[in-house]
């Protein structure tokens, strides 16, 4: 994802002296790599006064793995269905709406995937995607794109110009809407034909597997299409002007990645704050505006993609909304994940 940065990042505030600092006035967040702007970790240390130690991770099962383990963090930042487990499991505690008192800044676009936190009692959104296709337009025509969606996938006139995320999770979901079906689906038969038409996919198109690197890739035009997230391609689009985006008609994918509290965070009411902060206008401006995904802020949003704005003219930076075939994921069991896990090897060694 636009997430995957294999570092840990630890920024501090050098004007105030670590030993004059108490557990109160430290925060640990624990966020997806290259997804924010530093300078709102600079800011909000000066104007609190407090040190953030800011880590990364690369996917929403590697942080769950490290909190698991007794790690301690005051704000993590999963995705939906990460965020649904951990309710579950109670292992989040419940926002202080009386200090986050901006949740009104929230677009009502991203309220409406929050199903699995619909009153913002455990979380709040930071910055939403869709997946989507990114095609470079002197090779295929949009018209061409937008009449296959997901079935460019298993055009052989593509075959070595691709690049397919390597998700299973996403990759599932391409071939399950492809086939009409739902992207949570836990029916066997299901699972199957979507198993198959990837293994078809492999075969008619031999696409590269790729992580973040599609990024730069595509943006150099190293490719004809590829499978990518809406953040990392408005950065494309915003690369090179050759390159479209395709949200396919068959439905898509709508992650929301949002902030909450552990159960056994050290500092809740600096979190809270930290949450709050980083919801203010300014601040979700200044986050967007360096990562390229949508903002959860609404004016934001609208700024950004309007007249003048950094994203105006590119399809790839607001989700589409309310669309009725778009979903979000939801968390499935670990047999079914594993299920998910072993097919996408068989996948990627041509089995």
């Amino acid at each position: 994802m636009k997430k995957v940065w294999a570092m840990l990042l630890v920024i501090s505030l050098l004007a105030v002296p670590m030993m004059a600092l108490a557990a109160d006035d430290v925060l640990n967040v624990y966020n997806w790599g290259e997804y924010i702007d530093k300078q709102v970790i600079t800011n909000f240390e000066k104007e609190y006064k407090v040190r953030v130690n800011y880590d990364v991770y690369d996917s929403n099962e590697t942080m769950y793995t490290k909190l698991m383990s007794g790690a301690s963090y005051d704000v993590i930042i999963p995705s939906d269905y990460m965020i649904e487990r951990l309710i579950r499991e109670k292992k989040l505690q419940a926002l202080d709406h009386s200090i986050i008192d901006n949740l009104d800044n929230l677009a009502e676009g991203v309220r409406g995937y929050q199903q699995y936190d619909p009153d913002n009692t455990y979380s709040v959104p930071y910055l939403w995607q869709t997946v989507g296709i990114v095609y470079d337009t002197t090779k295929i025509d949009p018209a061409d794109m937008e009449a296959q969606g997901w079935n460019a996938f298993l055009n052989p006139d593509y075959k070595g110009h691709v690049y397919m995320y390597d998700s299973e999770r996403d990759a599932f979901m391409v071939a399950l809407k492809a086939l009409g079906y739902s992207a949570n689906t836990d029916k066997a038969e299901e699972l199957n034909a979507a198993y198959n038409w990837l293994r078809e996919m492999d075969k008619a198109v031999r696409p590269s597997y790729v992580t973040d690197e599609v990024i730069d890739a595509m943006a150099a035009g190293e490719k004809w299409m590829a499978l990518v997230y809406s953040g990392d391609a408005a950065y494309i689009l915003s690369e090179n002007e050759d390159m479209g985006y395709c949200t396919p008609s068959q439905g898509t994918n709508v992650a929301v990645d949002a902030m909450v509290i552990p159960a056994n965070a050290s500092n809740p009411e600096l979190a809270n704050k930290f949450i709050k902060y980083i919801l203010d206008y300014e601040n979700s401006l200044m986050i967007s505006e360096e990562v390229g995904y949508a903002s959860a802020n609404a004016q934001v949003l609208e700024e950004l993609s309007g007249e003048g704005g950094d994203y105006e003219g590119n399809d790839a930076y607001v989700p589409r909304d309310g669309y009725e075939l778009d979903e979000i994921y939801h968390d499935i069991p670990e047999d079914l994940r594993s299920q998910y896990s072993s097919m996408w090897i068989k996948v990627k060694l041509h089995e």
